[in-house]
C-alpha cells in the first residue's frame, strides 16, 4: 500500500449508521502512511463524536464552515489546497444530492467546491433510497462531473432490509483509495529531475545560494513515481527526504549538478529541471576562511554552465522541460527561454507572487509550448506536480527524439 505513503487525505463523514466504520477506515489509512484530516457534518456527529476521530488521527476535527479558530489555522480553502484526495465515507443520500446540486452550505460541501483534488464517495443508505430515481439521477450527475463512486455493496442493512446500499468495508475502501494514485501513463520510462538550490563556495565556510526549498522538484519526483516512472532526483541541499522509490543523487554546487545531469541525461526519456541553479559562482574560491577585517570586499563571479540548455543540445536529447522562475514579464521571459534553449516545454511561475513563491506549499504555473499555453490555477505543489506529469505524458512520444523520428 505504498501508494498512500505521505498522501494527504481528507476523510469526510456524513450522517448515517455506517459512520462507525469511518473510525476503522481512518486507522487503516494512517497505518498505510497517509496523513488524515477529518471533516464531519452536523448529522455525522449524531453517530460518532469528533473526539473519537481526533484521537484516532491526532489532528483536530473540522466541523464548522465559519469557525474563527479553524480559519486562523486550516480553514476550508487551506484544507481544499492541502488535500491529495477527498474521501467521503459514508456519503449519505442527502449529501450526494447537495453535492450534485453544487451546494456549499456547510464545510464539507464548500470544501468539495474549492478543491482541485479528486473527490471519492462511498455511498451508504437504505436500499430503497439508493434505488430511488432521485438518488440515481444524482449519482449520474456526480459521475458526469468526474466524482469517483466506491460502492455501495449489496447485503444486510441496519434497518433489516437486504439489498444495495451498504457502505464498502474499510479495507475495501483502503484499496480503492490507493488505486487512485496508481497512474501508469509513464510506466517504464526513466525521468531525471533536478531540484533545490545550489551552493557556490566563497571560502570553506561561506557560500552564495538562493531561497529554493526543493518542494516543487520533490513533488514532481513523487508524481512521476505514481505515474509508473523510474525516477532519479538530482538534488541540491534541502531539508526534505527523498520520496519512496526515488533514486537520490545529492549534489551541492552548480558544477556538480551539471556533471550529474550530463551523466544521467543520455540514459533518460524525460528530463525535468525545476532546480534553482546559481547563474554565477565565485571565480576564485579561497582555500582558507576570509577574515572579516576589510570593510569592503570584491568577489569576482563567473557564469555557470546552463544545465537544461546543455541537456537540450544533446544529439539524442530526452524530452526536456525547463522552468522559468520570474518576478516580472513572466510569459515573455519564459517564451524566450523556451526558444533560445530549444526546450520541448517550459513551466513558468511568478516567484514574487504572494503565496506561491519560494518555500511555499502552493504554486500556480503556466505550461508553455511553441504553439500554445496552459495555465494551472493555484493549488498545492503536490497537485500541480501531478498535473504537470500528466500533461507531459500526453505530449511525450517515445518515437520522437525531438528533432528526430525513430521507428
Amino acid at each position: 500500500m505504498h501508494q498512500l505513503t505521505n498522501k494527504q487525505i481528507i476523510l469526510g463523514i456524513t450522517g448515517g449508521i455506517a459512520a462507525y466504520k469511518s473510525a476503522e477506515l481512518s486507522r487503516l489509512l494512517i497505518d498505510a502512511g497517509a496523513n488524515v484530516r477529518v471533516v464531519m457534518t452536523q448529522a455525522a456527529q449524531e453517530f460518532i463524536t469528533p473526539l473519537t476521530m481526533q484521537a484516532l488521527t491526532g489532528n483536530p476535527v473540522h466541523t464548522k464552515l465559519l469557525d474563527p479558530a479553524a480559519e486562523a489555522g486550516m480553514g476550508h480553502i487551506e484544507l481544499a489546497r492541502w488535500a491529495d484526495i477527498v474521501l467521503i465515507a459514508p456519503a449519505s443520500a442527502n449529501f450526494m444530492a447537495r453535492l450534485a446540486q453544487g451546494r456549499g452550505d456547510d464545510l464539507l460541501t464548500t470544501l468539495c467546491l474549492a478543491t482541485h483534488a479528486p473527490i471519492a464517495l462511498a455511498p451508504a443508505m437504505n436500499q430503497v433510497m439508493w434505488q430511488d430515481v432521485n438518488t440515481q439521477r444524482n449519482l449520474k450527475s456526480l459521475l458526469e462531473d468526474g466524482k469517483i463512486i466506491m460502492g455501495p455493496a449489496h447485503g444486510a442493512q441496519a434497518c433489516g432490509d437486504i439489498g444495495p446500499g451498504r457502505m464498502l468495508e474499510p479495507a475495501e475502501l483502503l484499496v480503492l483509495t490507493a488505486k487512485q494514485f496508481e497512474l501508469t501513463v509513464l510506466s517504464g520510462k526513466h525521468i531525471v529531475i533536478t531540484a533545490g538550490p545550489t551552493r557556490e563556495a566563497i571560502d570553506p565556510v561561506r557560500y552564495i545560494t538562493n531561497h529554493s526549498s526543493g518542494k516543487m522538484g520533490y513533488a514532481l519526483a513523487e508524481a512521476a513515481v505514481e505515474a509508473g516512472a523510474k525516477v532519479t532526483l538530482i538534488s541540491g541541499p534541502v531539508s526534505l527526504s527523498a520520496p519512496p522509490r526515488v533514486t537520490l543523487e545529492p549534489v551541492v554546487s552548480a558544477q556538480q549538478m551539471y556533471e550529474a545531469a550530463m551523466r544521467l541525461a543520455p540514459t533518460c526519456d524525460i528530463f525535468i529541471a525545476p532546480a534553482a541553479v546559481a547563474d554565477y559562482s565565485p571565480a576564485n574560491v579561497a582555500q582558507q576562511k576570509i577574515k572579516s577585517t576589510p570593510k569592503t570586499m570584491m568577489i569576482e563571479l563567473k557564469q555557470t554552465t546552463d544545465i537544461v540548455a546543455s541537456v537540450a543540445a544533446l544529439p539524442d536529447k530526452p524530452y526536456t522541460v525547463g522552468f522559468a522562475a520570474e518576478t516580472q514579464d513572466l510569459l515573455g521571459y519564459a517564451q524566450n527561454k523556451l526558444k533560445n534553449k530549444k526546450l520541448d516545454m517550459i513551466v513558468a511561475n511568478d516567484v514574487a507572487a504572494e503565496g506561491i513563491g519560494f518555500d511555499s506549499d502552493d504554486n500556480a504555473v503556466t505550461l508553455i509550448w511553441p504553439d500554445r499555453n496552459l495555465t494551472l490555477e493555484q493549488s498545492s505543489k503536490r497537485q500541480i506536480a501531478r498535473q504537470i506529469i500528466q500533461t507531459i505524458s500526453q505530449h511525450y512520444d517515445p518515437k520522437i527524439h525531438y528533432g528526430k523520428i525513430t521507428g
